[in-house]
């Protein structure tokens, strides 16, 4: 790749790498060249940098509005949980056991009870929940929080997709019915994929986990995965109705209309940064960072092209552009560095993701005009200062909308559909994700996992069910579902 040079002519780099070549190093270089995170000196655990802090910024943002609007209050919890909480649901426990930290000791003396720092929050909100639930006028009781969780025991961290600690919102409902708790977990699955759609540019595939896959303690779960470029899949966010274990574990019951003991019907929920992390993934490209406008830090940037003689008239007129754009809420910067030429600043800034690219040359000054260039195809389109507003607006919204069918037709590429076993373990070593029938068993889960050398089921496809002649893509049995079959992160 050419090095960019700054007027010193000090060497200054790009990506080395491009994104069909070497996928895991390019995403590492993305990464740390868009200043997105540090490494730190624990494994596993991030820094996330302003520029990425952001993103998450505005999905917070986003869903907070969304659940608010619903209903759902928001709280904080401990980030400590008694190891005896966490040993009350079985499943759930034995789920979590590889993936917990535990604090031991506070300075030189042991502590009494061994703490697990939260992988997830169950344990942590239930034995409120038994204290604030007594009748059938408590509930619906949702609450949400915005918090860290630390989940220890893998070997191959990876930024965003898998951290040792992470950002994520969980939502914990309770219901005096069944019919109510899945109710709520199908709608807040759809707002996750309303994430997905309007803020990172992303379709999704939604589906339901197999019972070897649905979080641990859950009836079952729902989930919104995403297809990426390299034929992986990632899981998106997920919904689990908890059903009533957790209730009878941790003792949350209430007197019903007829005075009668009931246990009540729950549900968590959460999307994490992970969602950062697949969003870099399926846009971004070999020049660098990719997002979409609705969750770059910085939308616009402009760059002066300077000449002899007109600089101060050329950098007036960056203010004046800059200062119209604000005034509408677009984010905008003037990159004024002396230090750097023209080609610089545009790698520079194309490799930081930033969306809109202005620019403002002594040409452009005599026409009253600036130079639009797209980050997502590098299109560039000449506009009138007067009317750089709305030129402005439609380019954001068509580079997020472009954004969105681009991956959309990732998605149509990946999928094939197979009917046996070798059409499956063909498409698979292809890097396709594969859509087939499945009979609903467990053996014949775990030997396409074996047979395809680590693909999985992702989810039990929502969008259709086998035709009567349909049949497993492993035993040959009768099908009882449609699936999607693939690597994962």
């Amino acid at each position: 790749m050419t090095k960019n040079k700054n007027k010193q002519g000090k060497s200054q780099e790009g990506i080395t790498v491009k994104k069909g070549e070497n996928f895991s190093e390019w995403y590492t270089q993305i990464l740390q060249k868009a200043e997105l995170i540090e490494y730190t000196s624990v494994s596993g655990a991030y820094i996330i940098r302003p520029r990425a802090y952001f993103i998450w910024e505005r999905v917070k943002e986003f869903f907070d509005e969304k659940i608010k609007k619903d209903g759902v209050r928001n709280a904080m919890f401990p980030l400590f949980i008694p190891k005896s909480n966490l040993m009350k649901e079985q499943e759930h426990v034995e789920g979590f056991t590889p993936e917990v930290a535990w604090v031991t000791q506070s300075g030189n003396s042991e502590l009494k009870e061994p703490l697990a720092i939260r992988p997830t929050s169950e344990t942590i909100f239930y034995p409120a929940y038994s204290k604030w639930i007594r009748s059938h006028r408590d509930l619906p009781l949702r609450i949400n929080q915005w918090c860290n969780v630390v989940r220890w025991e893998f070997k191959n961290p990876m930024p965003f997709i898998r951290a040792r600690e992470f950002l994520w919102q969980e939502g914990h409902s309770v219901f005096e019915n069944r019919e109510e708790a899945s109710n709520e977990i199908g709608k807040i699955r759809s707002y996750y994929s309303d994430i997905y759609k309007e803020m990172f540019a992303l379709p999704v595939i939604e589906g339901k986990k197999t019972e070897k896959e649905k979080f641990a303690g859950a009836d079952y779960s729902l989930t919104n995965e995403v297809i990426l470029p390299n034929g992986k899949a990632a899981q998106g966010a997920t919904s689990h109705l908890l059903g009533q274990s957790f209730a009878k574990a941790f003792d949350i019951s209430y007197m019903d209309k007829n005075e009668e003991k009931q246990y009540p019907w729950q549900t968590s929920w959460g999307i994490s940064t992970r969602s950062i992390g697949i969003a870099i993934l399926m846009h971004s490209d070999d020049k660098g960072l990719v997002l979409s406008p609705r969750i770059a830090e910085t939308q616009i940037v402009i760059v002066p092209i300077f000449k002899k003689g007109s600089e101060k008239e050329i950098q007036d007129k960056a203010k004046e552009v800059k200062e119209k754009l604000g005034e509408k809420g677009f984010r905008v910067v003037i990159d004024n560095r002396e230090e750097y030429s023209p080609g610089y600043k545009f790698n520079d800034w194309e490799m930081k993701g930033v969306p809109l690219r202005v620019e403002i040359g002594p040409k452009d000054l005599e026409k009253d005009q600036t130079v639009l260039v797209r980050r997502d195809n590098s299109e560039k389109q000449e506009v009138k200062i007067k009317e750089i507003h709305n030129s402005v607006a439609n380019t954001l919204e068509d580079i997020h909308d472009s954004l969105y069918k681009n991956a959309e037709k990732v998605l149509e590429e990946k999928i094939v559909k197979t009917k046996d076993m070798e059409e499956t373990i063909k498409a698979i070593e292809n890097n396709k994700i594969v859509k087939a029938c499945w009979d609903g068993k467990q053996e014949s889960e775990d030997w396409i996992k074996e047979k395809t050398g680590g693909a999985k089921i992702l989810c039990i496809s929502d969008d259709g069910s086998p035709g009567e002649k349909d049949s497993c893509v492993y035993s040959g049995n009768p099908a009882k579902y449609v699936v999607y079959i693939g690597k994962s992160y």
